[in-house]
């Protein structure tokens, strides 16, 4: 049953995401918007530990709007339908994979326009794309769940926030040090410990997901 439904269901998120345009336009409006007046507040060249501060600031925005909306354009009539034709871990399971993959794609999107605008001194990019890679599916994990629980609050975003936060912070300081270490072009040796703490926190997420989201789904 999951092979079968989770691929539809990640097809059906990307289908309802293309029908509305404007909302991608909007994403990739406000991500070129933020980064170009970063770039205009810093004429110099920038400390790299600001470098890094600047893009973390910027990603974590980009992805609390992007993914923090999962749960907000279900209905009650969709949520009865979802309900009806899918299990819970299939549904959870299509939402957060989806959010991952286009959470991958836009902190790609942004670094490309990050380093085109404001200047690119990362020195070990292996490295920077993979903590960028693994912190994007963290986070969209994180914040697809916490969705789902502000959607039975009636889609108060103040509560996903203030849900996410705490969880958010510890894999920010994580990530905030591997792509620090990746900037300085220190040895991966440095940075194994970090880059597994983020993997484990990627399985993590996603169990956590199929266990709790089932009592969410029986609401």
């Amino acid at each position: 049953m999951l092979k079968q439904q989770l691929p539809a269901l990640i097809r059906k998120e990307f289908l309802l995401e293309f029908r509305q345009r404007s909302t991608l336009a909007g994403i990739a409006v406000y991500i070129i918007a933020t980064v170009f007046i970063s770039a205009l507040s810093f004429k110099q060249k920038i400390h790299p530990i600001v470098w890094n501060a600047l893009f973390w600031v910027i990603f974590t925005f980009i992805t609390v709007n992007v993914s923090g909306k999962s749960f907000v354009q279900e209905t009650k009539g969709k949520a009865l339908y979802n309900y009806l034709y899918y299990g819970a871990r299939e549904f959870i399971l299509g939402k957060i994979v989806y959010n991952m993959i286009l959470m991958a794609v836009l902190s790609l999107f942004t670094f490309f326009f990050y380093g085109w605008f404001v200047g690119n001194i990362v020195q070990d990019m292996g490295l920077f794309m993979l903590v960028l890679l693994f912190s994007s599916t963290a986070f969209s994990g994180v914040l697809s769940l916490m969705s789902a629980i502000a959607s039975k609050s009636g889609n108060n975003m103040s509560l996903m926030a203030i849900l996410s936060f705490p969880v958010l912070m510890p894999l920010l300081l994580v990530s905030i040090k591997v792509s620090k270490n990746a900037i300085d072009g220190l040895a991966w040796s440095v940075s194994y410990n970090y880059l597994l703490i983020l993997v484990m926190l990627n399985f993590v997420v996603i169990t956590l997901a199929t266990l709790l989201f089932n009592y969410l789904w029986r609401e």
